[in-house]
């Protein structure tokens, strides 16, 4: 069995079109009500977008259902299909608490309501049947204010039993006008102990060297070797990471042919800078973490034997995989695990 670790893919955009298509037939059908069929339903789901904006207001759709009722539902189905169809041995789930939350509530009362979903997430992630390590990120938003931001790195302070790590999402071009609070906050995270992560350099609007250094992990991160290759040097030495989701920048408009991937691959790989190779939203896209994998290879970007140090990478660079390295199978590395390293768990 091919073993994989998914280190970027969001709650919002990891349910597949199907499941969600029979969701909202059951409890929801006014959110499908525009649609002839399912087939008119998925082609627009999965469509690709002119921008980042416009692809991001897709998880809206589901936000709106992943709910403290129906949160379950969604990660069991999410769970069964990354353990049997993409063989999956670990999985960081990220998104954002506060919009889990009842939308009529104040605002002081969707951040109390946070700490409900992360515990509901993280034991619905406790599947046995389905043995996949996992652990949240929880996401700051570049929409959200000051207060629900420090309130979701606090959650995870809190939460070391299921959340690993904190992230800022929501479209990193609106990142500029409040940077000072982007790097308050991540020094507020790492003085707590909270590994750190985030979407940067994944548009050409999105180049913020400020932030690079509170970062153990770079979401997408593509443009530093597109556009700024001076600065993998600093990368290597720091032992950072690039979260590097191919479909993502076919679907957004970011790049226009997968093959513009083989600078990012090349210049990383002679840097010395690791790639986790990640879906970010499979379900949006409706390709599984090993297709990312082979539209890799068969398109030429990377090789075999780089192939299998993405894969590598992936199990060395996440922040709560408990045994220490990559296992030769599944079986092998839940029941006879290695001296657990330490993270923030």
């Amino acid at each position: 069995m091919a073993l994989y670790a998914e280190l970027h893919r969001h709650l919002g955009g990891s349910v597949v079109p199907r499941v969600l298509w029979r969701y909202f037939e059951r409890h929801a059908t006014d959110k499908v009500s525009k649609f002839a069929d399912y087939q008119q339903f998925e082609e627009f789901y999965t469509k690709k977008r002119d921008t980042l904006d416009e692809y991001l207001e897709l998880h809206t759709l589901v936000e709106s259902v992943q709910t403290i009722e129906t949160l379950p539902y969604f990660i069991y189905r999410l769970l069964r299909g990354a353990y049997i169809f993409e063989n999956l041995a670990y999985l960081e789930l990220r998104y954002t608490p506060y919009l889990r939350t009842p939308e009529h509530l104040s605002q002081s009362e969707r951040i109390d309501k946070m700490a409900e979903i992360v515990q509901i997430v993280g034991e619905a992630s406790q599947i046995a049947e389905y043995p996949i390590v996992t652990s949240q990120i929880l996401c700051m938003h570049s929409r959200l204010p000051y207060e629900v931001n420090k309130a979701i790195v606090d959650l995870a302070a809190q939460n070391r039993r299921f959340v690993c790590a904190v992230d800022v999402a929501g479209g990193d071009s609106y990142y500029k006008e409040r940077l000072d609070e982007w790097v308050k906050l991540y020094e507020y995270a790492l003085s707590v102990g909270l590994n750190t992560t985030g979407h940067l350099y994944e548009t050409t609007a999105g180049c913020y060297p400020e932030l690079i250094p509170y970062l153990m992990r770079i979401g997408h991160g593509i443009q530093i070797p597109l556009l700024h290759p001076e600065l993998l040097k600093d990368l290597a030495q720091r032992n950072q990471c690039l979260e590097i989701c191919p479909t993502t920048y076919l679907k957004t408009g970011t790049l226009e042919d997968i093959r513009q991937l083989k600078v990012v691959f090349d210049r990383c790989f002679e840097a010395g800078v690791d790639i986790a190779i990640c879906t970010d939203n499979a379900g949006l896209h409706n390709v599984r973490l090993p297709f990312e994998y082979e539209n890799l290879l068969t398109h030429n970007i990377i090789s075999f034997q780089q192939l299998q140090a993405c894969q590598d990478a992936a199990f060395r660079h996440a922040f709560a995989w408990p045994y220490g390295q990559r296992p030769a199978s599944l079986l092998d590395g839940l029941l006879n695990p290695q001296p657990a390293k330490v993270f923030a768990l």
